[in-house]
């Protein structure tokens, strides 16, 4: 079996909806195929914005969800033939309608909890599920909608990034796609507790939901569609020369995926890693286009890295004191006071003289980070043992990744030394043990520059 997922964006309107189901029904002849969707583009963030109005109880909210529907009605005009048109925009409208009733109560308690969020942003899933299906099943194919937070994929109970049981998980998909009547339609990025509370697996995450199904089913690939010709040794926005990237290990997809290369979500090569089931990231607009494959076992890159990615608007908060050095435990306390407070650290670089430590954050995270550590080592700050903690912002976390950087001398003399020449400052350094990624801070400013130095230095012949 193949899964095949498709984004937002291939989803966006009747005109893309009629082209991806030309893809599944092309894909349905050669074997069988499950299809997993994202919302509408822009629904889901409709729908968090109509729950925002909804709590503090300004009327705009029923407006959003107007919108929306006219949004899927536009669809269904474009798809469907007059007589069939009725059944379906009766379908959308009641579903709109349970919505309306859930942001009403949010209206009157004046509280929106991660729960509520959970099940109204599960809505635009839902919707562009029922629709396909519908479509489908229009043009004489046999389609069942199958909803994932219907004893489908079961989650613990963290609202807004649920973590997923996948044993249970696993068995439940099993046997509900054995009784599923042709193609399975299945909403994406959401799932239910074990009692049944609908819950999402944070967002963007309908690459993760497919990943899922691949590894119950194990599958022979799961295709993730969207609306790039696959994955780009750099941002083409920024770098003019960047290229698709035909293979790429699960390292190298994951290394990617984490320093901001968005085509795939991070979680999405968890559950296939183990039963090696092939990733294809494909392009809805160019569907002839061969795209990126994702594997264990991939041909040998030409190049010395195969990519580089980034993460913008970080802070890096350097943790530095004299009294530091030596002194066991002292990382662990500052690490320990910032996973008490559920921050994330991004990137850690440590001197050996132990003298500094530097932290990098998400920017909205840096600030409320730097007050924790001078409120927490006030008895260290007192003694002088730390001499400071500075906060840095308007920086960009680069990496350069690859498999080929494993065992290669001279990568990161030649990184540095292209920066040097290019006269761009960097601030912190960190590489792993695993020798696939070298990571460093440099200022906002310099993204630019840096990409399309290190693009032109190691990616292009």
């Amino acid at each position: 079996m193949k899964i095949m997922k498709f984004g937002g964006s291939s989803v966006a309107n009747g005109a893309r909806i009629k082209s991806v189901a030309e893809i599944i029904i092309n894909e349905e002849k050669t074997g069988k195929t499950g299809i997993v969707l994202s919302a509408m583009k822009g629904v889901t963030d409709m729908m968090i914005e109509s729950a925002w109005n909804a709590e503090k109880g300004k009327p705009e909210y029923v407006k959003i969800i107007e919108t929306v529907r006219q949004k899927h009605f536009e669809a269904i005009d474009t798809l469907f033939p007059q007589d069939k048109k009725e059944e379906i925009k009766n379908t959308i409208t009641e579903m709109l309608h349970e919505i309306e009733e859930i942001l009403h109560g949010v209206k009157l308690l004046k509280e929106c909890s991660k729960r509520s969020m959970d099940f109204i942003m599960s809505f635009g899933e839902k919707l562009s599920c029922k629709l396909m299906a519908a479509y489908l099943t229009a043009l004489s194919y046999k389609a069942t909608y199958i909803d994932a937070s219907e004893n489908f994929i079961i989650t613990d109970n963290q609202h807004g990034s649920a973590t997923v049981h996948f044993q249970q998980s696993y068995e439940n998909i099993q046997k509900k796609l054995k009784k599923a009547d042709g193609i399975p339609v299945i909403t994406g990025f959401i799932a239910s507790t074990e009692i049944g509370l609908t819950t999402t697996l944070g967002r963007n995450g309908s690459d993760y939901t497919a990943s899922i199904i691949g590894a119950a089913l194990n599958a022979e690939c799961v295709e993730i569609w969207t609306d790039v010709d696959g994955v780009l040794s750099a941002d083409p926005r920024i770098v003019a020369n960047a290229f698709v990237i035909p293979e790429l290990s699960y390292q190298e997809a994951m290394e990617l995926s984490y320093f901001g290369a968005e085509v795939i979500h991070p979680y999405t090569m968890i559950p296939v890693v183990d039963k090696k089931i092939d990733i294809v990231i494909k392009n809805t607009l160019n569907p002839s286009a061969k795209g990126t494959l994702i594997a264990d076992k991939v041909k040998r890159h030409t190049t010395v890295i195969t990519g580089i990615a980034c993460i913008d608007d970080v802070g890096l908060i350097n943790v530095e004191g004299g009294g530091m050095i030596g002194i066991p435990g002292m990382a662990s306390h500052i690490l320990g006071e910032i996973a008490k407070a559920k921050l994330n650290i991004i990137m850690i670089s440590q001197a050996s003289s132990e003298h500094s430590i530097c932290l990098v954050f998400k920017v909205q995270e840096a600030e409320k980070a730097r007050k924790i550590l001078n409120q927490t080592l006030q008895f260290d700050i007192k003694n002088k043992k730390i001499q400071n903690i500075e906060l840095k912002g308007d920086l960009v976390v680069m990496a350069v990744i690859g498999e080929n950087m494993r065992g290669t001398p001279g990568i990161s003399g030649n990184l540095f030394s292209a920066l040097g020449k290019e006269k761009i400052n960097v601030f912190a350094i960190a590489q792993g043990s695993s020798e696939r990624n070298i990571s460093f801070i440099v200022g906002k400013k310099d993204k630019e520059k840096t990409l399309n130095t290190l693009h032109k230095v190691f990616l292009e012949k």
